[in-house]
């Protein structure tokens, strides 16, 4: 599995790259716009992330509005006769609150995890988007 980590908070970011790179290549990125040069240049390169987990809280652009940029950059390729798999997204957040995990649900998510996580709450998720772990 390839995962690329998005979080500017350091202490999270290593906790979820530690716990990734159990299952497989794991990149990082801090920002919103650091994510989706990560995402285009892992495309380009013909080497795609399988999983994205996107925080919700994070530098130049908040994680929902990169979802939907990645989201509609996915769309794009695909009218181009790209064979292009949509890459999952688990978005972390520190928040609960039902309003804002059904924006991210409705904008594209296909899962998300409460910080703080574990790495059982981290494969218990991964099951759920039908990863073999």
């Amino acid at each position: 599995m390839r995962t690329l980590v998005v979080d500017d908070e350091i202490v999270s970011k290593k906790k979820m790259q530690k716990i990734m790179e159990t299952f497989g290549e794991c990149e990082t990125a801090e920002t919103g716009m650091g994510a989706l040069a990560a995402y285009k240049d892992s495309l380009e390169k013909g080497n795609p992330f399988d999983l994205i987990t996107l925080d919700i809280i994070i530098p130049d652009t908040d994680g929902l509005r990169t979802l939907k940029k990645i989201r509609a950059l996915e769309k794009e390729m695909q009218k181009t006769g790209s064979e292009l798999r949509q890459v999952k997204i688990m978005m972390v957040t520190s928040h609960s609150e039902r309003s804002l995990v059904m924006r991210c649900i409705n904008a594209g998510c296909n899962n998300y995890i409460v910080k703080p996580f574990a790495k059982e709450d981290i494969m218990r998720k991964l099951e759920e988007m039908a990863f073999k772990i």
